[in-house]
């Protein structure tokens, strides 16, 4: 089973910068493409940013281009950052980790591990 640990998040006013981290664990038997997905209530959840299993490509939400950056960690290829700038209030939500196996997976669509969600709160 892989699993995955997030953190960072929290409550910045707006222009802030926030970080968020998140590690995959467990049985973790490769590199995954490993992204952030976001979601408030009564909404759809939306892709934010993912980056590919080997590191040479990224896709973000037009919402967060030139604001967002996701990378990889050097030391450990299943940890990524999602360094966020020039934060919104209508960034505000609660953020998912996800991984997934293919190299690729923003073109499905479909990742096969989440986790529990951290919040995000840009006040005004």
């Amino acid at each position: 089973q892989v699993y995955l640990i997030e953190s960072g998040g929290g409550l910045v006013q707006a222009g802030g910068s926030l970080r968020l981290s998140c590690e995959a664990a467990g049985r973790t038997r490769m590199t995954y493409s490993m992204g952030w997905f976001r979601q408030v209530p009564g909404a759809e959840r939306e892709h934010v940013a993912t980056i590919s299993r080997a590191g040479s490509a990224t896709n973000y939400a037009d919402s967060v281009k030139g604001r967002f950056t996701i990378s990889r960690d050097n030391a450990n290829n299943n940890m990524v950052t999602l360094q966020m700038n020039s934060l919104k209030p209508e960034d505000t939500a609660v953020y998912s980790c996800v991984a997934d196996a293919a190299p690729t997976p923003w073109f499905r669509g479909v990742y096969e591990y989440w986790g529990q969600g951290t919040q995000v709160t840009v006040s005004s």
